[in-house]
């Protein structure tokens, strides 16, 4: 049998079905591990980044996100790190683009900010319609706090760019109690005047972040939506993305306010995605430590079409059931901590 046949063969039956029949359609791919923010809650002020070597090419990418496409993968989501601070960025976005015109239904990312001032055109361009941006305070000095090295005027003047390159804004804001938890309602006054949709997120035990301690900060978005609900009229919806959040309406206004609770209520029922880092690792769990090397199947010179398509169903059938972490209320006590950093995995 021709190799083209085999392949042919092997995408006949291509749907991404894991052990547990969830039907698989979303990749988040990182380009980066690498930032210009040092957030407390994400990784040490020091952190020590990948050598250039151990993080796949443009070109190793493209093959990989073909090959999920050709397997039914309708969304990718591009993060890091800070996926804008990689050179060449927009080639990359420029070589997905065509898919978005065959099987591929969407193609965005999740940034800081810091950077999109100078690509959101060209995002627009390459066929991005959404962006999710992650922004914690609306306070410069608590930016600054935050995010050690950032200043919150770059990205309010990326915000802007976004908004006038006509792509919809989503706020991503870590809930971090002692922190932000006295500005909740300031950040959702402003998303209902900016029209912007606004996610609350609790902070997630992923990486050695130095002295930092999550548990002082950690503050369960159970108890932040009933504090929002004394001051807010919220509606439940039914509206999902096929991701972790749980969504409201607040009556008055057309935005979406959003709920991921990795820790207070685990989310994994309806898990969709698989991720990808950096280094080319695919991570069938973000709370677990399934995993597959892409980046040494990729390299082999043996390589082939095949092998990819092969391993990565092989990689779905390994799909756990659910993340390992999760918060003790009792003993006050984070579980299942997981060693790799937020930034390589991508959130």
């Amino acid at each position: 049998m021709e190799m083209t046949d085999q392949v042919n063969e092997l995408l006949d039956s291509s749907k991404l079905i894991d052990p547990f029949s969830r039907h698989i359609t979303y990749l988040r791919l990182s380009v980066t591990d690498r930032c210009d923010l040092r957030c407390t809650y994400c990784m040490p002020e020091k952190m020590k980044f990948l050598n250039k070597k151990e993080v796949l090419t443009f070109e190793e990418m493209y093959r990989l996100c073909s090959g999920f496409i050709n397997l039914g993968i309708k969304k990718i989501r591009i993060t890091g790190g800070e996926p804008l601070v990689r050179k060449g960025i927009m080639d990359f976005f420029e070589m997905l683009k065509p898919h978005l015109s065959q099987d591929l239904e969407e193609l965005t990312l999740t940034t800081n900010g810091t950077q999109l001032h100078r690509y959101a055109n060209q995002l627009y361009e390459n066929g991005v319609r959404r962006v999710n941006i992650s922004l914690d305070t609306l306070d410069p000095m608590k930016f600054k706090q935050i995010t050690r090295l950032g200043k919150l005027h770059d990205v309010l003047l990326g915000i802007d760019a976004a908004k006038d390159a006509n792509l919809k804004i989503k706020i991503n804001c870590v809930a971090l109690k002692n922190i932000n938890d006295d500005e909740i309602d300031r950040f959702i006054n402003w998303c209902v005047t900016k029209d912007f949709d606004l996610t609350f997120i609790e902070t997630m035990p992923m990486g050695d972040i130095g002295n930092e301690n999550r548990l002082n900060h950690f503050l369960s978005l159970n108890e932040l939506k009933k504090n929002i609900s004394s001051k807010f009229e919220l509606e439940d919806t039914s509206f999902s993305t096929g991701g972790p959040a749980k969504y409201s309406k607040i009556k008055g206004s057309e935005i979406k306010l959003g709920f991921i609770t990795p820790l207070s209520h685990n989310f994994c029922s309806s898990c969709n995605r698989i991720r990808v880092d950096a280094t080319g690792v695919l991570h069938q769990c973000l709370g677990q430590n399934n995993s597959l090397d892409f980046r040494q199947i990729l390299r082999s010179p043996e390589y082939t079409e095949k092998d990819l398509i092969e391993n990565i169903k092989k990689s779905i059938k390994q799909k756990p059931e659910r993340h390992s972490f999760s918060y003790d209320f009792s003993r006050d006590h984070i579980e299942g901590k997981i060693e790799r950093h937020m930034s390589l995995t991508g959130g």
